[in-house]
């Protein structure tokens, strides 16, 4: 799981992998609101919370939030590869009407259904996660 590799990392590298979760999120166009309850942090976690993540503090050690992470690092891999000469392609797909998602884009699917939003849309961009979990 996720989270025992979380449990290996040094500070400055569990600092890192929230920045880099907080850019990617941040890239799809989140409202402060919606990166907590997608995150599963507590209700009503400070604006404040959310700065220090981008900048100098690691996540909470909670499984639930690495179980998140894992997906999101796992969608934006998939279409790093799936768009490797045009980055924002990226966003802009997160944020496009989907036929899959009943015409919802992917962004809505996770706001909406959270865990099973990331699962969904990543199960549609990543075929190998999807060979895993669907045999």
């Amino acid at each position: 799981m996720f989270s025992e590799t979380y449990k290996n990392m040094s500070h400055e590298e569990c600092t890192e992998l929230a920045r880099s979760i907080m850019a990617i999120l941040d890239g799809w166009g989140l409202s402060a609101k919606q990166l907590a309850d997608l995150l599963a942090l507590p209700s009503g976690t400070p604006t404040r919370a959310l700065r220090r993540y981008r900048e100098d503090t690691p996540f909470p050690d909670d499984s639930t939030l690495y179980e998140r992470v894992e997906h999101i690092i796992g969608i934006s891999d998939a279409l790093r590869t799936s768009y490797p000469h045009n980055p924002p392609m990226a966003a802009l797909w997160m944020k496009q009407a989907n036929k899959r998602f009943e015409g919802a884009s992917p962004v809505q699917k996770i706001v909406q259904d959270g865990l099973q939003g990331l699962m969904s849309v990543r199960s549609h961009v990543d075929c190998s996660y999807d060979w895993q979990v669907n045999p």
